[in-house]
């Protein structure tokens, strides 16, 4: 039984591993998870004492095919969670994470296998995330971020790659929303910025920054 704060590590680790890492640095850890160097390594060597990740002093840390299984599984909670509290208790999809990280720990895999079912194994959660199954596996991904559509380019916006409230409350607020079809009406020069067309209706203007994170298939 590992505790809240070893899983929320783990996670970390394979969010960060995600991004391309082969070792994730102790200053990189620190920072995602808003804590010290000294108590990283801390945590680190008690990580390694359980065979979830391979850590070497000054070379930083890998996660192990145990540590790995470990941080899915905790993932696959925490994205089912945001699934029921947007879809069955109708919270608005900038509103769950942060109850979603304290569902993720629960123990029960009775529970969150029924959980599944009741959902109707749903493959993303509300953000466009991939939620993987109870092996660990995830369905084939295609995505691209909107900054790399060229003008007259049309696609399905299925993901966000920031989550954060204040990006998802903007979202609500200029009328784009996961399953949009979006066409690429001008790229502005000057800025990156791009007018769009949201499903053949409203077009708007979004920033370089903007287009980077809105995953298109």
């Amino acid at each position: 039984m590992l505790s809240f704060t070893e899983e929320n590590y783990l996670k970390a680790i394979y969010h960060i591993s995600e991004s391309g890492a082969n070792d994730v640095s102790t200053n990189a850890l620190a920072e995602e998870m808003k804590t010290k160097a000294a108590s990283v390594t801390d945590m680190l060597k008690k990580l390694s004492q359980k065979d979830l990740v391979e850590y070497k002093k000054y070379k930083g840390v890998k996660i192990s095919k145990l540590g790995e299984a470990v941080a899915l599984q905790v993932i696959r909670k925490h994205r089912l969670w945001e699934v029921f509290l947007v879809e069955r208790l109708q919270f608005n999809w900038d509103e769950v994470h942060d109850i979603a990280e304290q569902l993720e720990h629960i123990k029960s895999p009775l529970l969150i296998k029924k959980l599944d079912a009741y959902l109707e194994h749903p493959k993303y959660d509300p953000h466009g995330d991939p939620i993987p199954d109870e092996n660990g596996q995830f369905g084939p991904i295609s995505r691209t971020p909107l900054a790399e559509l060229q003008t007259n380019s049309t696609g399905k916006f299925v993901a966000v790659k920031d989550s954060s409230s204040p990006f998802l409350q903007y979202l609500d607020k200029v009328g784009l929303y996961i399953g949009a079809t979006i066409l690429v009406l001008e790229i502005i020069e000057f800025d990156g910025s791009r007018e769009i067309e949201v499903d053949g209706q409203n077009k708007i203007f979004v920033s370089q920054q903007v287009a980077n994170n809105l995953l298109i298939h």
